[in-house]
């Protein structure tokens, strides 16, 4: 039986708390976008499986590195995927780099510091914004902001689902350099509700995700897909909303994702915001040179 008909969890890419191949991507760019996505969505579940050993999960994963790389056809959405990248002359590198990222979720469960927290994100969360920049043919210059706004996803994530993350996995993403710096340990993730030094913590966490998100805000100016730069500034929207969300609510007793209905607003506000930017930036007349 192959690792999606037993693992998945349900989950898709209208359940994510970004959009992912939006209306507002490319008709052309979509299906291997999606592909991908399915790849990455399967692998993600395996590595968060409950049931499964650590080794259980890195032999599941290396299966579905064999049929992203054409080694064998028990896993289709490796195949899938596999065949989208070859259609449309991309390289799987990204994809690996990500079942990397699945590999380390299998064995490691804790993070030291912000550094290595950042790192662990160098491999789950970078390359997927890569990989749709390569979709796109755009430059590697894109890269560092990408990067930075990717990580900060990421991030946001992990202090949504902080609690749940310890109780059901076991496994705790906020640096416990952070957490050691307010007398905490991992245990406090247990509890009812944060504690005032718990949410000291957190906000401090976030302020770092919202320097991340600053050094995104170049992105959208700098690549040349008009669609795409409106799909960066949608998400970069709904960033800010999340990390405002979780400045103010607490992930342990409270719901700290967004409806759908706000999800949909705030996107749109976003891809809006983004456009408007796109006119005024092709449309301002040039500074005259220094005499």
């Amino acid at each position: 039986m192959t690792v999606s008909a037993q693992f998945r969890s349900g989950k898709g890419a209208s359940d994510e708390n970004f959009p992912v191949a939006s209306l507002l991507i490319r008709r052309q760019h979509r299906p291997v976008i999606l592909a991908f996505y399915d790849f990455v969505r399967v692998a993600d579940d395996v590595a968060d499986h409950p049931a499964l050993t650590s080794r259980e999960k890195i032999r599941r994963l290396d299966r579905l590195q064999a049929s992203l790389l054409g080694h064998g056809d028990e896993e289709p959405e490796g195949v899938v995927l596999h065949d989208n990248l070859r259609r449309h002359g991309l390289s799987p590198w990204h994809a690996l780099c990500l079942l990397r990222a699945f590999r380390q979720d299998a064995t490691k469960n804790r993070y030291a510091d912000w550094d290595e927290l950042i790192g662990y994100c160098r491999l789950s969360a970078m390359p997927v914004g890569r990989f749709v920049l390569d979709v796109h043919g755009e430059p590697r210059s894109t890269w560092a902001a990408s990067d930075a706004l990717c990580a900060a996803l990421q991030i946001i994530n992990h202090l949504q689902d902080c609690a749940a993350d310890y109780r059901n996995l076991g496994r705790v993403y906020l640096p416990l350099a952070a957490l050691a710096a307010h007398g905490l340990g991992v245990e406090v993730l247990d509890r009812k509700r944060a504690s005032p030094a718990l949410t000291r913590c957190l906000q401090g966490l976030t302020e770092q995700v919202a320097a991340l998100l600053e050094r995104s805000r170049p992105l959208p100016a700098l690549v040349r897909d008009t669609r795409l730069a409106m799909e960066i500034s949608s998400i970069q929207m709904l960033a800010d909303r999340l990390v405002a969300t979780l400045a103010l609510r607490d992930p342990l007793s409270e719901r700290v994702h967004l409806k759908k209905s706000e999800m949909l607003l705030t996107g749109a506000a976003g891809a809006a915001l983004g456009l408007s930017r796109r006119i005024l930036m092709r449309t301002a007349p040039s500074l005259p040179a220094a005499g």
